[in-house]
């Protein structure tokens, strides 16, 4: 197995840091000269400026693309149409038409597509769907989730829509196990060129809802949801991976293993390549995220709400 990473900046140097350890990184890929250098010398591996060059002169089997949103079409197509099969960091493109261009493409060149909503992998997640799932404390009626920080330096395309809320649109839909038809939203600018703040209202079948809560202006990192079901309120946390499970009568903390997400994301991605698992997230629920991220903006635009009609 050979994996090449494309983008070694922000979070794309976790990635190859991850694929090392794995033992499969075979080449990296990065415009900044100097830091292609230097993450193909930390790793001995071959080390690209170009991504034509690196599709004409290194053999392997996949890419993982972690570079600015506004290249993903055009990197994944490339390596697509060269046969190799794809990993996107999220979002899977900032416009929904070029997902849908991609998922065709990956069809008819039987390549795997799959798309980094890593939160899938969080060792609390995994639990909240089996509690779910079994429905361990009733029904799940609603989920709320809050995200906050200051904006990452590295970015330079998107807002915090398509940069941070895309992870809890993503992890509702799989929660829910469904996607939402209905979607309101407000959205600001206070500091930044894009949205640095919004608030998302996700509307599921039988009035189940997802309230998403997104800023780049307070300074403490927070990455918490609660899931509200009829018997019991499941409070969880991305950062800490711990759960807290609040009933009537008595409060639980179960253990979890803690795990690294991005090591299972990337181990799922090569166990798809070999054909010992499907990808996790599939081509369709990736760009169903980027039709909802349109949506909100759409409807934060309007002020009103929009109404979804998706696979």
């Amino acid at each position: 197995m050979k994996i090449a990473q494309i983008g070694t900046g922000g979070w794309g140097k976790n990635h190859t840091r991850v694929l090392s350890q794995l033992g499969v990184l075979c080449a990296v890929c990065d415009s900044d000269q100097a830091r292609c250098k230097e993450y193909g010398e930390q790793y001995s591996v071959n080390y690209y400026q170009s991504l034509d060059e690196m599709i004409k002169n290194e053999e392997f089997d996949a890419a993982i693309v972690v570079t600015p949103t506004s290249t993903h079409t055009k990197i994944a197509t490339k390596l697509i149409e060269a046969k190799k099969h794809v990993f996107v960091e999220k979002p899977l493109t900032y416009d929904s038409a070029e997902g849908e261009k991609l998922k065709e493409l990956a069809d008819k060149n039987k390549i795997i597509l799959t798309c980094g909503y890593i939160e899938r992998f969080n060792p609390v997640v995994d639990t909240v769907k089996s509690y779910v799932k079994d429905q361990k404390y009733g029904q799940l009626v609603m989920l709320e989730f809050h995200r906050e920080n200051r904006m990452p330096p590295h970015l330079k395309d998107v807002g915090i829509i398509y940069d941070t809320s895309v992870h809890d649109i993503d992890t509702a839909n799989w929660l829910f196990d469904e996607m939402p038809n209905v979607v309101f939203a407000r959205a600001g600018t206070i500091n930044h060129q894009y949205e640095d703040f919004a608030s998302i209202m996700l509307g599921y079948n039988d009035n189940k809802t997802a309230i998403i809560s997104s800023n780049w202006i307070t300074p403490k990192r927070v990455r918490t949801f609660s899931a509200v079901c009829t018997d019991a309120v499941i409070v969880s946390d991305f950062i800490s991976q711990e759960i807290k499970v609040e009933r009537k009568e008595e409060t639980e903390i179960p253990r979890n293993e803690q795990k690294e997400p991005l090591l299972l994301e990337i181990q799922n991605f090569i166990g798809a390549i070999e054909g010992k698992n499907e990808p996790l997230v599939k081509p369709q629920e990736a760009l169903n995220v980027t039709k909802i991220a349109e949506a909100a903006l759409l409807s934060s635009q309007k002020g009103v709400p929009i109404y979804l009609d998706l696979k």
